[in-house]
């Protein structure tokens, strides 16, 4: 099986063209046509001799996955892909339409180890990491369908990322400097990897860092994320702001509102003392429900806001989209896998 030529960066392109006997400046040119251009076909890079375009075929492959399935939400037009991978594997891709733009939240492993309680993506754990070229194959797929250029990625689909650092980095300077995708538009959520977080901070990015917080309490965000055993509140808070004093890029923490678990007036104060005096954002989600769990979205939010707000926290409501899809991570995938086990 020959290797496949998509999701290789700037410095692979000019090593494999050295490889096959070509200059230098042709691999520049090579990572053009895969990316700035969204070339499907060897053929169409019509800026190389004949005998080129033979010795690229030769050697590689330039495949894409498959979008099996979507879904539109008829409310906002928000839209799902199931997307089927070489092996049979499925993932998803969420399409999102704001003012600013196109935005397309991306998955980075087929399944998940986290184990968060209120998440469709985690049962079943991790499979595999994707590939870099596997998450930028998203937003190929995503432009194929619907014909337009995504602005924002939001690094928030199926999967933790900082567990699949090397990819997903490689996936980030792609989309930057070969989509053309700006990094300040580029957001990556994490459960909290501490070592992951770290790493970042040197990595010299300007993109939006989000954690997962979900509670201001260590024991009930233990009992919500099982990887807060490993990586608890305290060290992570030091290690954001060890992140926010190397960067300068504020952080927002992500806070997912269920109904009688954090949405409690203690659980204002202990985001009010968690966070006051600091330059980062609370985002407030309306919890999207999951069949397995009991965990409901909280009736709450706007009076949560309002009671932050006058804490002087900076906070902000999430529009919640998608109400008419399989909205929540995993959920569609878990079907078609179900619809499978099923026949």
């Amino acid at each position: 099986m020959k290797e496949n030529i998509f999701g290789k960066d700037i410095n692979e392109c000019e090593t494999l063209m050295a490889d096959i006997g070509e200059a230098k400046y042709r691999g520049r040119q090579l990572y053009q046509w895969l990316y700035e251009k969204r070339c499907a076909d060897f053929k169409e890079m019509t800026n190389f001799s004949s005998q080129l375009r033979e010795k690229l075929m030769n050697n590689f492959e330039l495949t894409h996955g498959r979008i099996e399935e979507v879904q539109k939400d008829q409310y906002d037009g928000t839209k799902k892909y199931l997307i089927e991978l070489y092996d049979g594997q499925y993932i998803e891709a969420v399409l999102m339409h704001y003012d600013h733009g196109a935005s397309l939240c991306v998955s980075t492993q087929v399944g998940c180890n986290m184990g968060c309680k209120f998440c469709a993506s985690t049962r079943g754990g991790k499979i595999r990491d994707l590939s870099a070229a596997e998450i930028l194959d998203q937003i190929y797929l995503a432009e194929k369908e619907e014909k337009l250029r995504i602005s924002n990625i939001v690094i928030m689909g199926i999967g933790e990322p900082l567990e699949n650092y090397h990819e997903v980095i490689k996936f980030i300077r792609i989309a930057n400097t070969g989509f053309g995708i700006g990094q300040r538009k580029i957001s990556l959520s994490t459960c909290g990897i501490i070592p992951g977080i770290e790493a970042l901070a040197d990595e010299n990015l300007q993109i939006n860092l989000a954690i997962s917080l979900h509670s201001a309490f260590a024991d009930r965000r233990r009992m919500l994320m099982p990887i807060a055993k490993q990586y608890d509140l305290e060290p992570l808070m030091a290690a954001c702001k060890a992140y926010f004093d190397k960067t300068g890029r504020r952080i927002t923490y992500e806070y997912a509102l269920i109904e009688s678990y954090n949405d409690r007036d203690e659980d204002i104060a202990g985001l009010v003392k968690l966070l006051k005096g600091s330059q980062n954002h609370l985002n407030l989600i309306g919890l999207n429900e999951v069949q397995e769990t009991d965990y409901k979205e909280s009736s709450r939010l706007g009076y949560f806001q309002a009671e932050l707000e006058k804490q002087g926290i900076n906070v902000t409501l999430r529009r919640k989209m998608g109400r008419e899809i399989d909205a929540a991570c995993g959920q569609l995938r878990k079907k078609r896998y179900e619809d499978k086990v099923s026949v």
